[in-house]
């Protein structure tokens, strides 16, 4: 299925959908990012998904990057909240959502690196080269707020 994110886009379709997703920061002992190419935009991002019911938002972020990278993560913080109304996301089967995510950091505590159906690319990118890849400014955001080491979550 086909994804296109719009961000402050008079032209944009309207929300149909709020999902609460969350995502997260996997560093290794490099300082390396790991981040996964889309397959439904093509674009370089953290891994991440929408919650299901019975699960937590930590949950659900190590289950993503289970599922996305064959990694087993524990959660050891929050990079912050992105609730931007503006940022719309598009489907090609009609589903418009607002999205809700929780960024978290995390650590790789086992598995073991696999491309999933959802990705055509999974690599540990050093924070200088990030700015180099295909990637969606809203997904940049969440990169530099972790890279900036804030003190505090970021709340938007």
């Amino acid at each position: 299925m086909a994804r296109t994110e719009f961000y402050d886009d008079p032209d944009a379709p309207k929300p149909n959908r709020l999902v609460v997703a969350a995502s997260a920061v996997v560093a290794d002992s490099e300082g390396r990012i790991l981040l996964q190419r889309r397959t439904d935009n093509g674009l370089y991002a953290l891994p991440g998904g929408t919650m299901d019911l019975g699960e937590s938002l930590p949950g659900t972020a190590v289950r993503e990057v289970r599922e996305e990278t064959g990694l087993d993560v524990e959660i050891t913080g929050l990079v912050g909240t992105y609730t931007d109304p503006r940022h719309v996301i598009a489907y090609s089967d009609g589903e418009v959502r607002q999205q809700f995510n929780i960024c978290f950091t995390a650590r790789v505590t086992g598995g073991e690196l696999r491309i999933s159906d959802e990705s055509t690319d999974l690599r540990f990118v050093a924070p200088g080269d990030i700015g180099g890849l295909p990637m969606h400014h809203t997904q940049r955001l969440r990169l530099e707020h972790y890279l900036a080491r804030r003190a505090t979550p970021y709340l938007g």
